[in-house]
């Protein structure tokens, strides 16, 4: 008797435990790699169209359709094999792939590619792309441009006429609004579409090695990626990540927070409130209090989860998959799925819990 007691108050104690644990989402990774179709292990970008998923990778670009991969290469007109960053044109379905040689529309199978040679596009190695409107807005290594595709003039953004001093730039993304590019230690350039007049939001101690002004500003000058929804500024940089309401600026570190790393890759706003970080090591989700990090195990590479919570306690959650590779570029999301480009595979976590 005395021993049903004790298992049943353990059972209990079990129960409440877990029951405390912050609810977070919990996925089935399926992996892709050369193996099952996928042009090349590195993928740089992902990007969901409907039912139809998009790869960007160091040996072209490929297209995941009824379970099947179909590949573009430079033999159908892309402008580089090496295809570093996505978007799509929600109007028309075209796809814009930013490459090592150029840029790339694929519309309804045609590739037209714009090089420094034919085009106004400013260099030609495009680490990002981003649509609004009629006006394909660009990130390359020589500054940002735009293109209107309505009347085809293109628009360059540089050190000579915005207040960027240095002109590399990694990401851009856009709103009828604003425009934000991310730029490589210059930190954050934000144009008012309405008047025309750029911002700047720089790290306010000027030290890259060190974090010394703790939400204050931008926690690094060195950013690499820029996300803007619900009127929130989501920032990743090689020293931590940063999150601006216009008013606001609230910076996470490994230290405080539940970052796997401070070496952000790109960082991806769900809303407000929730955003997902592609770190170099690890997937982590933020659902603005907690932490969720999936990744392979660093110590002996087998499927990990944690959880973090407010008061900072660490949980590891029992799972059987994880994402192809701790090195993670992009990420996107397909109904409650998520899609995540890594440095050794692109993989699809099929969501299993509701939100």
């Amino acid at each position: 008797m005395k021993k049903r007691l004790l298992c049943w108050l353990l059972s209990l104690t079990a129960t409440a435990a877990i029951a405390q644990i912050p609810k977070m989402p919990l996925f089935r990774f399926e992996n892709f790699t050369v193996a099952n179709g996928l042009p090349d292990n590195h993928v740089y970008a992902v990007l969901v169209d409907r039912d139809r998923v998009w790869a960007g990778t160091e040996n072209g670009l490929g297209l995941y359709e009824n379970k099947h991969w179909k590949v573009y290469g430079t033999a159908d007109g892309l402008a580089h094999r090496a295809v570093l960053s996505l978007a799509l044109d929600q109007r028309t379905g075209d796809l814009w792939a930013g490459t090592m040689g150029g840029l790339s529309r694929i519309s309804a199978g045609r590739i037209d590619s714009y090089t420094q040679l034919n085009s106004g596009l400013s260099n030609n190695v495009v680490y990002g792309v981003a649509v609004e409107g009629d006006n394909v807005w660009v990130a390359t290594a020589a500054g940002g441009c735009r293109l209107n595709t309505r009347t085809g003039e293109w628009t360059l953004y540089n050190d000579h006429n915005t207040p960027m001093s240095e002109i590399w730039t990694y990401n851009v993304t856009a709103t009828p609004e604003k425009v934000y590019y991310a730029v490589w230690g210059s930190g954050v350039l934000e144009l008012n579409q309405k008047t025309g007049r750029w911002d700047k939001y720089d790290d306010p101690d000027g030290e890259n090695e060190l974090v010394l002004f703790k939400d204050q500003g931008l926690v690094h000058e060195i950013v690499t990626s820029v996300s803007y929804v619900d009127n929130i500024l989501w920032i990743g940089t090689y020293m931590g990540d940063s999150r601006y309401d216009g008013r606001y600026w609230h910076n996470f570190l490994m230290k405080d927070s539940g970052l796997p790393s401070n070496f952000t890759n790109l960082v991806k706003g769900v809303d407000a409130t929730h955003a997902w970080f592609c770190t170099d090591k690890g997937l982590a989700y933020y659902d603005g209090v907690n932490w969720a990090v999936y990744r392979p195990s660093l110590k002996d590479g087998r499927p990990e989860m944690t959880v973090r919570d407010a008061a900072g306690k660490v949980t590891r959650i029992a799972v059987t998959t994880a994402p192809a590779h701790n090195y993670v570029l992009g990420i996107d999301f397909q109904g409650k799925d998520i899609w995540v480009a890594t440095a050794k595979g692109l993989s699809h976590g099929v969501r299993l819990n509701a939100k």
